[in-house]
């Protein structure tokens, strides 16, 4: 049986199967995503998604489902599910389906009386197509396959409506057709590997519904446009592949891509096969650039999240050439900011400032994980670069103080990753010496100045006296009475809440606390943040504490960073905990890592989403696979097995 299974009593369930999702990527931008019962609940959720440069930065939604029928004696039984007002759902197809996997493909099985049809999604890599094979694996007669595609032919971002300006304007092409809605978008061409009878019936299904964007206060309906429908015969045993893309593809090659492409893929037979399929998926080679997207359904590439996260996305799996061809590009933007040129370059939030600190970080991981010589020879002039620009302080909002801490003014706009906003003000307003700047600062000087000194560099012993001086001042200034460290000092100012950040201090290899104070940060934690899901982002303990993300968009800003639990942190708690009890720490280590194999099949099978409520029974929350997330736990994984050679 597949490691991703679930048989027919949980998919014919809509309680049970309409929350769990399914993401498939082509890794330059566009993606499938729906339910495993192939019942869209978001607006986000289509069969083909995907950016069109020349309209806007957004991705959008062309072809957003496709009906299948069986066809036997005159009976027709379709296979489609759509929710409607009043929580009616149609064509109620789902009561078909007798099993779903998801190994190397998403496969449904349906059982129509004697029929037994099988269904496995593809989407090509590096191309805007997604296929479809259907695979009559059982019948007693004669049997035909209608297939009903609902466009949109919108952006992800907004709904769609019935309206005269909606071209209905088929061609014919080779086995199928070709349409486009509106004027701007590109043509889509749906087609088969076998002749089949296109019949155009052109008409609009109004009022479906998007469960999910109701549950987020969203406006939760549209219309979605049907042109007609494809027909075909198909025998016990044939397969027949379903194309959809913005390319006329060669019908005769359809089976043979189909294939080819299926050999490709990594099965997801185990936890960490899943996470590795999952870390793929934030791949996006656009032209000769590589990016890596914060998340799906709705994230960018955002310079913060691709430092974090390229690690433990590429590294941790062995993929070292992944991970300079996304540094590569990242170098290039990341010397434009630094020269104050624009870049046309799709790395956003790249004025952070606590971006290239990360950065630092990201580039330390490669010399630990692949090798100092190599990291000293692709990356050291770059380092150099970046730790004279900050300490230098060029950055506009990154300070070195004569203390030796660097200073950044966050009051009146979120700069750090707990960014929520409520009226353009941040919710959580760090500003000041926030405690993860420093200790990053304190890391990075001791990083370069080791790694350069390795050579017959001199000129790093500035580095080595900086860190000398940070290092102390953050003694003096975070490491408060009670063993834990201030999350920011501003003045006079100083936050007594307990929050996350201070683990970073206590995981990076060069930190300014000693072994006895890593402990102490690592005891709090533990005991206030910690989660079965990562660790809550404010201690229950402390005033504002608010653990569920739920309700309408300010309600969730409001606990976006207040209560909730991020996964992407617990991979620093674990390379803290490692240093301090090391080899009696595996087995509390590998406990905490079994609660993300549930995640497998739940919220989005095979991956981590955004974010969980930071109360039993925490659910998953936000974007439904997140890059950080993800990159993080594999780290982990990694960070173990070298414990356990």
């Amino acid at each position: 049986m597949s490691y991703l299974h679930f048989d027919k009593t949980l998919m014919t369930n809509l309680e049970e199967s309409l929350p769990k999702e399914i993401l498939r990527t082509n890794r330059s931008g566009a993606y499938h995503c729906s339910t495993i019962v192939d019942c869209n609940t978001r607006k986000y959720h289509g069969l083909l998604v995907i950016p069109i440069p020349e309209l806007d930065d957004e991705n959008h939604i062309l072809l957003s489902s496709l009906d299948e029928t069986v066809i036997q004696h005159g009976a027709e039984f379709n296979l489609g599910l759509h929710k409607y007002s009043g929580n009616n759902f149609s064509p109620r197809g789902h009561k078909y389906i007798r099993e779903f996997e998801c190994d190397k493909l998403p496969t449904t099985l349906y059982r129509v009386g004697g029929v037994i049809l099988k269904k496995e999604k593809l989407f090509v890599h590096h191309e805007n197509r997604i296929l479809i094979r259907y695979t009559l694996v059982d019948a007693h007669s004669a049997t035909k396959i209608r297939l009903r595609p609902f466009l949109a032919f919108r952006s992800v971002r907004q709904y769609t409506h019935e309206n005269p300006q909606a071209s209905r304007e088929c061609f014919p092409i080779d086995n199928g057709i070709k349409t486009c809605m509106y004027q701007g978008y590109p043509d889509l061409y749906m087609q088969l590997n076998k002749k089949n009878e296109f019949v155009f019936t052109p008409d609009w299904y109004r009022g479906i519904e998007y469960p999910k964007e109701q549950e987020r206060g969203y406006d939760f309906n549209e219309d979605l446009y049907v042109p007609g429908y494809f027909e075909f015969d198909i025998k016990k045993g044939e397969s027949v592949v379903f194309s959809a893309g913005i390319s006329e593809a060669k019908t005769r090659m359809l089976k043979r891509t189909f294939e080819e492409e299926e050999e490709e893929r990594t099965p997801r037979d185990n936890f960490q096969h899943c996470l590795v399929n999952a870390a793929h998926q934030f791949l996006n080679k656009q032209g000769d650039n590589y990016y890596i997207l914060a998340g799906y359904p709705w994230f960018k590439c955002r310079a913060r999240d691709l430092f974090i996260s390229l690690p433990g996305l590429t590294l941790a799996n062995q993929e070292i050439v992944k991970y300079e061809s996304v540094m590569e590009t990242a170098r290039k933007v990341i010397e434009d900011f630094m020269e104050g040129r624009p870049s046309d370059l799709k790395i956003y939030e790249m004025q952070h400032p606590d971006v290239l600190l990360w950065a630092v970080w990201c580039i330390q991981q490669y010399a630990k994980m692949v090798s100092r010589n190599k990291c000293r020879e692709k990356y050291g002039v770059l380092l150099k670069e970046m730790m004279d620009y900050l300490k230098d302080s060029r950055h506009p909002n990154l300070f070195v103080h004569d203390n030796g801490l660097v200073y950044a003014n966050g009051k009146d706009k979120a700069i750090t990753w707990m960014n929520s906003t409520v009226n353009g003000k941040p919710v959580v307003p760090r500003t000041g010496y926030i405690v993860e700047f420093n200790a990053l600062w304190y890391n990075d000087l001791l990083f370069v100045a080791d790694l350069m000194g390795e050579t017959s560099d001199n000129s790093v012993a500035v580095y080595r006296e900086l860190a000398e001086k940070c290092g102390q001042s953050f003694i003096n200034t975070f490491l408060n009475e009670y063993g834990y460290l201030f999350d920011y000092v501003d003045g006079n100012m100083m936050d007594w809440s307990v929050r996350p950040n201070m683990i970073f201090t206590a995981a990076f290899d060069y930190s300014p606390l000693n072994m006895k104070q890593r402990k102490g940060v690592v005891d709090v934690v533990t005991k206030e943040l910690l989660t079965p899901k990562g660790l809550r982002s404010l201690s229950p303990k402390s005033g504002g504490y608010n653990p569920n993300y739920v309700g309408h968009q300010i309600q969730r800003d409001y606990a976006y960073h207040q209560g909730t639990a991020w996964p992407w942190l617990e991979g620093f708690y674990f390379e803290a905990y490692l240093k301090i009890y090391k080899m009696s720490s595996l087995g509390f280590i590998q406990r905490q890592l079994i609660s993300y194999e549930d995640e497998m099949t739940s919220h989005c099978i095979g991956s981590i989403p955004e974010l969980f409520d930071g109360n039993p029974p925490f659910r998953g929350r936000g974007a439904v696979s997140f890059a950080m997330n993800v990159a993080e736990i594999l780290r982990s994984l990694y960070m173990l097995s070298k414990y356990n050679l």
